[in-house]
């Protein structure tokens, strides 16, 4: 089964379903429009972070009002980044993002450490904090007075995993709609807390917002304290390129994607400047760092009794958050499956409902199984500093190809001068990263550089033994069999593509010769 579809590019027909036509051929179908869209880069960007700790740039500025200048420079050099992002996008329309991109621009190795340090410890560590923090919040009512237990926020952590995933098994659509409405709910208590903001304003409370006492220093500041506060700022848009990961299922993405952004990165760039105003006008500096969920402890000051309106409005947005994780992250490792750095298995899709359901479950357990860790936030810290880092490759990779491949067709074509403003700006945050944390940062590059051998024999070791392909291909009829996955129907047919496959995920005839 699972040979003869690769041979002829998936191209059995699937049965009538609710996704997918009889006459169609088995793909990934185009249900991301514009809306949703926006709602996974803004969904993916706004998580717990500007409820529970925007404390980071605010400690590191200095003072209030040069906070503020970085919050919005760093939403500026994220939109430029997201820009660079829009015309590789859209000039290598695959799916996979920054992975994509890095493989077919500076090869196999490259693109194949890039993944491997997303699928080791990135999304699994990320959904994994991301989903114990929706946990903290559901269950905070019940233990006002102390810490829910460990086990409890592990468990039901675990069961919105779960229920997530099986979401997206079930439909595209009915992913995008989870995403679409948690969005739209965090953005909600986010205008909500900004009109509270305006209120207190329109009220006389504006004493830290004016020039004299905005940047009135409470710390000593130095150059090394402002960069680490625009280190925190560029952590706080991460997210944002993960609209690059779904690329095969925008609906006219020379259009959508680059729309998308446009509206994405400015609302979301609004929306932390705003909500940070809205802070000091019921908090000193002072009492905002104290704080250790920001959004409760300012819905406590100005709402009283529906005080309780924030820590839900924290577990919805990170319940939507989970949900866009599991999303993108998904689309990531079909893609890399169907390069030929994954199994093979990855990179296949449910006949009738067009969801790679083998990519969400591997996506599920990896992350379920960093729950039971206990060095979460520790790998976080190591790997931060890689993920960062290939996204300046990623950007450098774009005026590679300019200078490659001159005259290839560019439907978006940005003025070089910003890849270059965003590789300055990369190249700072980047070396004072080194310069302050070397052991964080080298042990970062440890983890990424142990996918050298696993490259090896994994992806450049053509002639492996016989068992291996035949053990691969027992393990996938069975899966196959399970989950009712094929390879999907690439069009035009690309013989390259299969020959990608050839080397980690072969299950053919294992005696036939693999060059």
């Amino acid at each position: 089964m699972e040979e003869g579809a690769r041979r002829r590019g998936g191209s059995e027909k699937a049965t009538d379903g609710p996704d997918q036509p009889a006459e169609g051929g088995v793909g990934l179908k185009k249900e991301i429009g514009l809306v949703s869209a926006c709602g996974i880069i803004v969904g993916n960007i706004i998580g717990s972070g500007i409820f529970v700790s925007p404390k980071g740039v605010l400690e590191n500025a200095g003072s209030v009002g040069l906070a503020l200048l970085v919050w919005i420079i760093t939403g500026l050099i994220t939109a430029v980044g997201a820009l660079c992002y829009a015309e590789l996008g859209v000039t290598i329309p695959k799916s996979g993002g920054d992975y994509s991109y890095v493989k077919d621009i500076f090869g196999g190795l490259a693109g194949f450490l890039r993944l491997w340090i997303a699928v080791l410890v990135i999304y699994p560590t990320n959904q994994a904090v991301i989903a114990l923090t929706f946990a903290n919040y559901v269950l905070h009512p019940l233990f006002p007075t102390c810490l829910a237990p460990e086990g409890g926020l592990r468990l039901l952590a675990g069961v919105c995993l779960l229920l997530l995933t099986w979401v997206n098994c079930a439909s595209v659509r009915w992913a995008t709609r989870v995403q679409d409405i948690f969005t739209a709910g965090k953005l909600l208590a986010l205008a909500l807390i900004i009109i509270m903001g305006i209120v207190q304003i329109c009220k006389g409370h504006y004493y830290w917002l004016e020039p004299r006492h905005a940047f009135e220093s409470f710390a000593q500041v130095d150059v090394g304290m402002v960069a680490l506060a625009f280190l925190q700022g560029s952590f706080a848009y991460g997210g944002w390129n993960f609209l690059n990961y779904v690329t095969e299922e925008l609906v006219d993405p020379y259009r959508n994607l680059p729309r998308a952004i446009f509206i994405s990165i400015p609302l979301v760039t609004f929306v932390y400047v705003f909500a940070n105003v809205a802070y000091v006008t019921a908090m000193s500096p002072q009492e905002l760092l104290a704080s250790n969920a920001v959004a409760v402890t300012f819905g406590e000051k100005l709402l009283g009794v529906m005080a309780w309106i924030m820590p839900i409005s924290v577990a919805l947005s990170t319940f939507g958050g989970v949900n866009g994780s599991l999303f993108t992250s998904s689309r990531l490792f079909f893609a890399g499956a169907r390069e030929g750095h994954l199994p093979s298995l990855l990179a296949m899709i449910h006949m009738q409902r067009c969801t790679p359901i083998p990519a969400l479950l591997f996506t599920c357990l990896s992350t379920l199984l960093m729950l039971v860790t206990s060095d979460i936030y520790t790998l976080i810290n190591y790997v931060g500093f890689i993920n960062y880092l290939f996204y300046g490759v990623t950007v450098a990779g774009q005026i590679v190809l300019r200078w490659r491949q001159a005259h290839m067709a560019r439907p978006i074509k940005v003025s070089l001068f910003f890849p270059v403003l965003y590789l300055l700006f990369w190249a700072f945050l980047l070396l004072f990263s080194l310069w302050s944390e070397p052991v964080v940062c080298g042990v970062g590059l440890a983890i990424m550089l142990t996918g050298v051998p696993v490259y090896g024999l994994g992806v450049a070791w053509h002639h492996k033994p016989p068992a291996v392909y035949t053990c691969l291909a027992a393990v996938t009829r069975v899966t196959q069999k399970l989950c009712g996955v094929v390879y999907p129907e690439m069009e035009p047919p690309d013989p390259e593509r299969t020959e990608q496959l050839e080397p980690m995920c072969n299950t053919g005839d294992p005696d036939k010769p693999h060059d």
